[in-house]
């Protein structure tokens, strides 16, 4: 089954420290 998710707009903070400016929240892997 396929799970569309949506993390759009704020700063990212939740997902600090793996979230930086070099490497943007859209880019992070989800599953393992």
């Amino acid at each position: 089954m396929l799970h569309a998710v949506v993390m759009a707009g704020g700063s990212g903070t939740r997902f600090w420290p793996k979230s930086r400016r070099d490497r943007p929240k859209q880019l992070l892997p989800l599953f393992g």
